[in-house]
């Protein structure tokens, strides 16, 4: 009999899915944000602080909710969990470890996250740096 209800590694399909889904929402986020720049100051809103302002917004907007809930809502629609590896919420630091990992695996053309097909637990590069690990829930 199969285990129905205990979690899974999450596959990359599934990942690449939900990162779509974040990739959606973070879009939207600093269309508003640059609206709102541009409107205020009647000016293109360009140059290293717009950039750094957007860099803090996406960094924000992914620990938020890996620490507060466990899943970004990309997550949440493809039933996708982040979970410690000591059974405990993610803390700060180690959102900041996950968030470096997840750049350097798009910095390196992805080569982090299919890293989990070397891996014998399937654990992706921000997995490793953050001591934490993506499951996929199953629904009863």
């Amino acid at each position: 009999m199969p285990d129905v209800g205990l979690p899974r590694p999450a596959g990359l399909l599934r990942r690449l899915g939900a990162m779509f889904y974040d990739a959606l929402i973070v879009v939207a986020l600093r269309m508003m944000t640059l609206t709102i720049l541009v409107v205020a100051t009647n000016h293109a809103a360009v140059g290293p602080a717009v950039q750094s302002l957007l860099f803090v917004e996406l960094f924000a907007y992914f620990t938020y909710f890996w620490v507060w809930r466990g899943q970004t809502i990309g997550m949440l629609a493809w039933d996708l969990r982040l979970e410690n590896d000591g059974d405990t919420p993610l803390r700060l630091s180690q959102a900041l470890l996950r968030f470096v990992g997840a750049l350097l695996s798009f910095a390196t053309l992805g080569v982090g996250y299919v890293w989990m097909y070397i891996d014998p637990d399937r654990r992706t590069w921000p997995d490793m740096l953050s001591r934490s690990h993506v499951t996929h829930l199953r629904r009863s």
